[in-house]
């Protein structure tokens, strides 16, 4: 999710439960909250992968919730915390705003590794977009209310809220896959495993993909009163001997590849505007589409110990722009 709502729900927690101090319980797990996503500083300027595989890791993991809780106790503690509370309650505090962030994390469907270092599985559970404001701002609404009045009442009615919210957002993946199931029908692609993403900020548009016959078939569907199909893309999967016959599978481009598809969950494909590149066709800003929002640039003239590159490809143009929010409002 981004910073703010990461932070604003690591502060509706510690409040919710502490009796007094409300300011500096919010204050505390706001900034715990926002914490673990300090590993996105874990880069490389030779391996430009380094970040996809650390982001998301370790400091999402739920076995290093009581550290990550001790390190940003024991930061806030001496900058500004020692003056108004014990260090005990300080690391209480620090440690419920930073639990709530890897749980969070793993309701998009970026995918977070909260059982490392057991399994380095990352789990996605599509019930929200990375960014949607019907979920924060009643949140951060709670948060200030409850800071305000020092009354916990607001922050447990804005965490009440998020539970809701999120149980809505399971209930509309579910709808969306099994539309995604008719519409493959509908082509004679039976058998195929439908999964269901949500559009940039809205549970109401969604996007479906599934794999069929060695492609990958991309729609949208809109779950409102009524329900609206968005006909989308076709294209064909990731195949390295045919797609990069010149490849060198001995080669880091080659290992960079797997550890691309591990990151992407495999859904890969090549991107139908950019030459010799990869993209991972989980996202798009438009969801009927199947144009990537990044993806790896190959070279056939890299050394064997060279890596490929990481290319962004967001097109957020003012026609893009429009269309997605036409789709959204069912226009």
């Amino acid at each position: 999710m981004d910073p703010l709502s990461q932070g604003v729900l690591g502060a509706a927690a510690p409040q919710a439960l502490a009796r007094n101090e409300l300011k500096w319980a919010g204050l505390l797990g706001f900034l715990a909250g926002m914490s673990a996503d300090l590993d996105v500083l874990i880069r490389s300027q030779t391996d430009p992968l380094l970040f996809l595989e650390f982001h998301r890791q370790f400091t999402h993991a739920l076995v290093f919730i009581p550290f990550g809780g001790l390190i940003c106790a024991c930061v806030l503690y001496f900058l500004f915390a020692r003056r108004r509370l014990s260090f005990r309650a300080t690391y209480l505090y620090c440690t419920l705003g930073y639990a709530t962030h890897g749980l969070l994390d793993s309701c998009t469907s970026y995918g977070t590794q909260l059982l490392w270092p057991f399994s380095n599985a990352r789990f996605a559970w599509h019930s929200i977009s990375i960014i949607d404001p019907l979920f924060t701002v009643p949140l951060l609404a709670g948060v200030l209310l409850s800071a305000r009045s020092g009354r916990r009442v607001w922050a447990r009615a804005a965490l009440l809220w998020i539970a809701i919210y999120l149980s809505l957002g399971f209930f509309q993946r579910d709808r969306a896959e099994s539309f995604g199931q008719n519409f493959a029908a509908t082509r004679g692609h039976t058998g195929a495993r439908v999964e269901a993403k949500p559009a940039f900020g809205t549970l109401l548009l969604w996007k479906t993909i599934y794999e069929f016959e060695g492609k990958y078939f991309v729609d949208a569907v809109r779950l409102g009163l009524t329900t609206t199909h968005y006909a989308g893309q076709s294209v064909p999967k990731l195949k390295l001997a045919r797609d990069f016959p010149w490849l060198d599978p001995s080669s880091q481009q080659a290992r960079d590849i797997e550890r691309f598809r591990w990151f992407s969950a495999g859904y890969l494909a090549l991107s139908a505007t950019h030459d010799d590149t990869i993209i991972d066709m989980r996202y798009s800003m438009l969801p009927h589409r199947v144009d990537g929002l990044w993806g790896v640039v190959l070279s056939r003239h890299a050394g064997v110990g060279e890596h490929v590159k990481f290319l962004s490809l967001r097109n957020a143009d003012e026609a893009t722009r429009h269309q997605l929010a036409a789709m959204i409002l069912g226009d």
